[in-house]
């Protein structure tokens, strides 16, 4: 699914919408309001629907998962595995998920990636770049710079999020995981709601507004602190963070 949808990527003018559209002769694309849905392939009516109340780059990926759609059930042997393999809901599933690998490819090229990580390194920075020139979610950008990058990584997205009531001793707002994800092989995770320390590189960045790259640590929501290269990147009210691990150990729980 993937070389399918990077196939497609690379015979195409561009990457805006009307240039996405190019490879799919006699689709037609329409924005309507839909409700909870992102957005529909047709193939009777060849035309694509994407919700117009929705945020220009969840439209985008939703428009790069139905393209993906489109290339799937033109493609006579993929579509011939997947039913031979799975059945009902968990086919389904499955497409869903092939269709969301399809988008990430075609918006962001391994080209791409590979000119953030070259020119950025496993950093902060390459993941707000890769979010910004992809024109994708920051969570998009993560899962697939995640990916892609070779070195011990684990990325995150924090941003201010507000804790339990105002009024009630602890409550307020707090820097916080929104979504992480780590390079293959490395086994320690951060979970979505961590804290993040007023005095760690990544609270000061956004504090700042200013990048920074400095020897810290991992705030796991255990409270273990495991040290790691911190380099975070201040992106309008949220933060990219690449932690560079130094040591081995056990999943965090």
């Amino acid at each position: 699914m993937r070389d399918l949808a990077a196939g497609y990527g690379a015979a195409l003018p561009g990457l805006d919408t009307h240039s996405l559209m190019a490879g799919l002769d006699g689709v037609q694309l329409t924005f309507m309001p839909m409700g909870d849905r992102d957005g529909a392939y047709d193939p009777e009516h060849q035309v694509i629907l994407i919700n117009s109340k929705v945020r220009p780059e969840r439209q985008r990926f939703t428009l790069a998962h139905e393209i993906s759609h489109a290339l799937l059930l033109g493609d006579d042997d993929l579509l011939s595995d997947l039913h031979d393999e799975f059945e009902g809901d968990r086919l389904e599933q499955v497409i869903e998920t092939l269709c969301n690998v399809g988008a990430a490819a075609l918006l962001m090229p391994r080209p791409l990636i590979e000119e953030m990580l070259s020119r950025f390194g496993p950093t902060g920075r390459a993941l707000g770049e890769l979010a910004r020139r992809a024109d994708v979610s920051a969570s998009t950008a993560l899962y697939t710079l995640a990916e892609h990058t070779t070195a011990p990584v684990l990325y995150a997205v924090c941003a201010v999020t507000r804790q339990g009531d105002d009024d009630e001793e602890g409550g307020g707002k707090a820097l916080t995981v929104r979504v992480s994800s780590a390079a293959p092989g490395v086994k320690y995770s951060l979970r979505v709601g961590t804290p993040i320390p007023d005095d760690h590189p990544a609270a000061v960045a956004l504090d700042t507004r200013l990048p920074i790259a400095a020897d810290s640590f991992i705030p796991f929501r255990s409270g273990r602190k495991m040290p790691a290269h911190v380099d975070a990147f201040p992106d309008r009210h949220r933060v990219m963070v690449s932690f560079g691990l130094r040591e081995k150990g056990r999943d965090d729980a």
